[in-house]
């Protein structure tokens, strides 16, 4: 059997810096038309400066003209004139909490400040997009977070919003009820719970954050995914760490999904006769909900059967050494 998608997208994606990206973004750039590139490098991409300075890195490790990077800044205070320089070459600009994920200490650490730059990117129809999460206990950083939505949501009503790897039953609710609001849902929080990560030994290459979470969950987004919600758009997270980053004592955050998220999830859909909405969740979903129209590129992918290498480099990706029963066999740009 062969399946074939027009103009795979990537909603969230870690290409990170220097070695490692030149390592990552080829692989992306394989499978994907184009992806929404994360800001949190060691310097934040806070200015259009490092903006455009990080695009063309991208561009030329890539070095395919038919995957484009669709850029994002840091959050940070900033003026209407900044924005509007910005804005042709952002597709959004991205929000974390002070220190809640990987090189995220700049972040925000006092949300009633933010209002004046949130305002701005409404008028000027920037979007936001929002790792949203609390400091409180690790189960319920994404429930305690809800409140913030809200308030984002019923307060800035024509800002679209994007809620990143959303990973509880509870945070579909805020699909339901704000039409501004859409969310990115990966690969691995379709397939991981907290017992996958931590139920045995330790498995370090599947810790990431927002964490794994409850069978509850996990059935809540499967449900909501394979019903085709129209404001449920496919974001990887592929985040990239070398190997001795991951297998070690403070083990960092990130799964490595980049070279199996398009046929582990041409898998996944499949074995719940769900195929007809893949196309929805890969692609249309974000080209309606961010307005964009990306290059074309035809994905075939056959089911046949290939094993999951056991690095890529430095890095251990998702699912190494098992067995995926599709696989990609052509592009066509």
């Amino acid at each position: 059997m062969q399946l074939t998608i027009n103009a795979p997208l990537d909603m969230h994606l870690h290409l990170r810096e220097a070695q490692m990206l030149q390592l990552v973004a080829p692989l992306s750039a394989a499978h994907f038309a184009g992806a929404v590139v994360m800001p949190n490098l060691q310097s934040p991409v806070d200015s259009q400066q490092k903006l455009l300075a990080y695009r063309r890195a991208i561009v030329e490790a890539a070095a395919d003209d038919s995957f484009t990077p669709y850029m994002t800044l840091f959050f940070r205070p900033y003026t209407k004139a900044e924005l509007e320089a910005a804005r042709e070459h952002i597709i959004g600009i991205k929000l974390y909490p002070a220190g809640i994920t990987t090189q995220s200490e700049a972040g925000v650490a006092d949300f009633e400040s933010i209002g004046e730059t949130v305002a701005l990117m409404e008028e000027l129809q920037i979007p936001l997009l929002v790792h949203g999460e609390s400091n409180g206990f690790v189960m319920e950083r994404e429930r305690e977070f809800l409140a913030i939505y809200r308030w984002l949501a019923e307060s800035f009503p024509r800002l679209a919003i994007i809620m990143e790897h959303i990973t509880t039953a509870d945070t579909l609710d805020i699909l339901d009820e704000f039409p501004n609001v859409a969310a990115t849902v990966t690969l691995h929080h379709l397939m991981l719970t907290l017992d996958d990560v931590v139920g045995g030994l330790m498995q370090p290459h599947l810790f990431c954050k927002p964490i794994a979470k409850t069978p509850h969950d996990l059935q809540a987004l499967r449900a909501a995914v394979f019903s085709g919600h129209p404001r449920i758009l496919f974001g990887s997270d592929s985040a990239p760490h070398p190997t001795h980053a991951k297998e070690c004592c403070g083990c960092a955050a990130g799964v490595f999904s980049a070279p199996v998220a398009l046929p582990k999830l041409v898998e996944l859909f499949a074995a719940q006769d769900k195929l007809d909405v893949l196309p929805d969740f890969v692609t249309n979903n974000a080209q309606r909900f961010y307005g964009i129209t990306p290059n074309p590129k035809k994905v075939h992918i056959h089911d046949e059967a290939w094993t999951v290498p056991l690095s890529y480099g430095s890095v251990r990706p998702f699912l190494a050494g098992e067995q995926i029963q599709w696989q990609v066999t052509a592009i066509e740009k």
